[in-house]
């Protein structure tokens, strides 16, 4: 009879979390991830201090885990972007977009390079980029300006502040 009421009470909080995670978005994962494991090894081993520590440490695992996959998809866009920079002579533009695995996150929008930094140094240049979201009457665009350089044969990113507004604290 109590493991019963244990499963039925394990379910609803469970319900519960992902109810909350749908509607907080990602920034909480591991928060809910690390209160569902504590509760959960706290109701089993009947000891609140044992809940408390694993909670912590899947909190900590779960906040770990989803940064770097997110670091790692913005990677996956500036370096999207710093390529097509490459590629483009001053006035033109083209289209950008990411694709990810998983259909979360995924972005396009507009790059035109609009100067060029050769130095004895470097060879960068400097662009405006659209974010678009939304389609046809509803579309948005957010406008940026960045900065991609060559190293060796490949461009990369190299804007910091634009990245700072855009991608959060992932930068």
């Amino acid at each position: 009879m109590r493991r019963g009421r244990f499963i039925r009470r394990a379910a609803a909080g469970g319900l519960l979390i992902v109810a909350a995670l749908a509607l907080s978005g990602c920034n909480s994962i591991g928060g809910f991830a690390g209160a569902a494991a504590g509760v959960a090894s706290g109701a089993v081993t009947s000891n609140p201090a044992v809940g408390y520590a694993i909670g912590i440490g899947v909190q900590a695992a779960t906040d770990a885990t989803t940064k770097y996959i997110f670091r790692n998809w913005q990677k996956a866009e500036q370096d999207e972007i710093a390529a097509i920079i490459g590629n483009l002579e001053i006035g033109q533009s083209r289209r950008w977009a990411i694709v990810h695995q998983v259909s979360y996150g995924n972005e396009h929008g507009e790059v035109r390079v609009t100067r060029l930094i050769d130095t004895p140094l470097v060879l960068c240049k400097e662009a405006i980029m659209s974010v678009d979201t939304g389609e046809g009457a509803q579309l948005k665009r957010a406008w940026y300006v960045t900065s991609a350089c060559r190293s060796d044969d490949v461009w990369k990113w190299a804007a910091a502040e634009p990245a700072v507004e855009r991608w959060g604290s992932l930068q």
